[in-house]
């Protein structure tokens, strides 16, 4: 007798220990919440195509089909989510192909200072290179072994553990090398260009001078 309450004590202590790590304004969330604006796409292998292009340093578009790309050496991170409209989800781990993996074999021009992710649909987000370069950045393909569902971004959802989960769009298609940063669809409609969950940057009107490009 009293193992249920145990257990139950023992829960709401786990998750007490776990609000320490979340980010300010964050809950934490049990499960995997789905949220994304507009249909899910559908995934036609055939047509599948991942290009990273722009200010390339040969100048030259580079390009991927389905196979091709999940052929790429393969990483898992162990690293939180943090949502905008303010859950979180601790210690997923991801598995896909590091973004430091493209920007090595399709390397950016020296001048380049941020990309652009694109999504389907014309979707996108814009980040700063260091952000997309962080060694624990990764093209995501499963979660904790598994591969992601339609809704949770399959075939590829980009994962950039540091930043709100806005700015790692689902059902990407490519990257664009940007030599000036421009915003992308959700930053240009009021969201805060950076998106730092450890300093609560969820907004456009938070933005400090030198934080984005002008509305």
């Amino acid at each position: 007798m009293g193992q249920p309450a145990e257990r139950e004590s023992g829960e709401r202590a786990a998750e007490e220990e776990a609000r320490f790590e979340l980010p300010p304004g964050q809950r934490l969330q049990k499960g995997w919440p789905v949220t994304h604006y507009g249909p899910v796409p559908k995934f036609r292998p055939e047509r599948w195509e991942f290009r990273v292009f722009g200010a390339t340093a040969d100048g030259d578009k580079h390009c991927w089909n389905h196979e091709e790309f999940t052929a790429l050496p393969y990483r898992s991170v162990v690293a939180d989510l943090h949502c905008v409209t303010k859950f979180s989800m601790l210690g997923a781990e991801w598995g896909g192909i590091p973004s430091r993996t493209l920007l090595e074999l399709a390397p950016p021009a020296p001048d380049v200072t941020h990309v652009m992710v694109w999504a389907e649909y014309g979707f996108s987000s814009n980040l700063r290179l260091a952000d997309f370069a962080s060694e624990r950045a990764l093209f995501a393909t499963h979660k904790d072994g598994e591969l992601l569902t339609a809704e949770h971004g399959f075939p590829l959802r980009l994962v950039v553990p540091h930043l709100y989960a806005w700015k790692g769009p689902k059902w990407v298609r490519g990257v664009e090398y940007m030599t000036a940063d421009r915003r992308g669809f959700w930053e240009e409609r009021g969201y805060h260009n950076i998106g730092d969950p450890w300093r609560e940057q969820r907004y456009s009107y938070q933005e400090e001078p030198g934080e984005g490009p002008e509305l």
